[in-house]
């Protein structure tokens, strides 16, 4: 989820949407439309999305964000005159040593951002990895280096169990890549993509959207969730079962939950109790021996006043933990798993 105006306290905090946002509102109308006239319309919806959620923004971070965009045009126009060294030397006289290369390595990132690898944005981990685990594990290591982290952790731990030390290693060892490779890499990832016959790439579908949702505020989300349901009560009913938040820990069988407590740390369990309803604390308490329940009645009673990012944080613990040992068979969030005999 973006990060709200009050969760900013430095340049650094900003999604690249989100300081496209304040400079857009920076610039005024006028010239802001002829700007985003030359965007994808996935960025134009992306930057107008974050303007509308945008309300104060600290001037200290606006004058950061204008400053960063001036300094980066700068860069730019150095380079495009005498090449990465060039603008780096010109940089280091202006700025000193460490803000040139903080903003040469933005400036890098951006280019290589734009050598093509954005349409692995939203592709299914599962599906990369059939297109890129039998190329060169330097190659694999570059891809990877693309990818957001979580996943590019996903694609890794998917990879051969012989691959992913080496692709690791070699993750590691990335350090300067020439603009040219990585735009070779991409160009042959993306035409293996295209070229595949009688496959499909998975962008979106029911996963995309619950991932979307989940990341949503809770009043929002179900607002959302249930319009679906008024034209496709199905799908909305998918989503549900995709997104999963801490209350519906509800939804679980008692073997699933006597499963969970085998597998979550006692302190997230603690803190992720104490901002959950009654109800929910009887279901746990009700599948553990009588001495446990009344141990984790103690913990939850002498815990004592706890901050709400806390809790939050030992919940989403929690349920990655739930999500994970459903992905494994495990235990079944949507509770339409095989009947089992006991």
């Amino acid at each position: 989820m973006a990060k709200t105006s009050s969760d900013i306290k430095s340049v650094d905090d900003l999604s690249p949407h989100q300081k496209a946002a304040i400079l857009t509102i920076v610039l005024g109308d006028e010239l802001s439309a002829k700007v985003l006239s030359f965007l994808p319309k996935s960025d134009i919806e992306a930057i107008s999305k974050e303007i509308a959620f945008m309300k104060t923004v600290d001037p200290k971070i606006i004058r950061q964000v204008v400053d960063e965009f001036y300094k980066m045009l700068k860069a730019k126009e150095f380079m495009s005159v005498g090449g990465l060294e060039y603008a780096k030397e010109i940089l280091v006289k202006t700025l000193g040593p460490e803000e040139a290369q903080r903003i040469i390595d933005k400036l890098v990132k951006m280019m290589e951002s734009s050598y093509g690898f954005d349409y692995l944005e939203n592709i299914d981990p599962k599906q990369l990895v059939k297109f890129i685990q039998n190329e060169h594990p330097q190659t694999i290591a570059i891809i990877l280096a693309h990818l957001d982290q979580s996943t590019a952790a996903e694609v890794l731990s998917l990879l051969p169990k012989e691959l992913q030390a080496d692709v690791t290693l070699r993750m590691a060892s990335l350090e300067n890549v020439s603009p040219t490779v990585i735009k070779h890499v991409s160009e042959i990832l993306e035409s293996k993509l295209e070229n595949v016959s009688g496959s499909n790439i998975e962008l979106g579908g029911v996963r995309k959207v619950s991932e979307i949702i989940n990341r949503m505020g809770r009043v929002e989300s179900k607002a959302l969730i249930d319009a679906i349901a008024e034209h496709n009560p199905d799908l909305a009913s998918q989503i549900r079962d995709m997104m999963f938040v801490f209350e519906d820990i509800m939804k679980l069988s008692d073997q699933d939950i006597q499963e969970l407590l085998k597998h979550v740390d006692k302190k997230d369990l603690v803190m992720a109790l104490k901002g959950a309803s009654d109800e929910l604390k009887d279901k746990f308490f009700s599948n553990m021996s009588s001495r446990a329940a009344e141990t984790l009645k103690e913990e939850l009673e002498f815990l004592g006043a706890v901050k709400v990012k806390d809790v939050e944080r030992a919940q989403k613990v929690i349920v990655d933990v739930v999500r994970k040992l459903d992905e494994e068979g495990v235990i079944s969030i949507g509770g339409g798993g095989e009947e089992v005999l006991t």
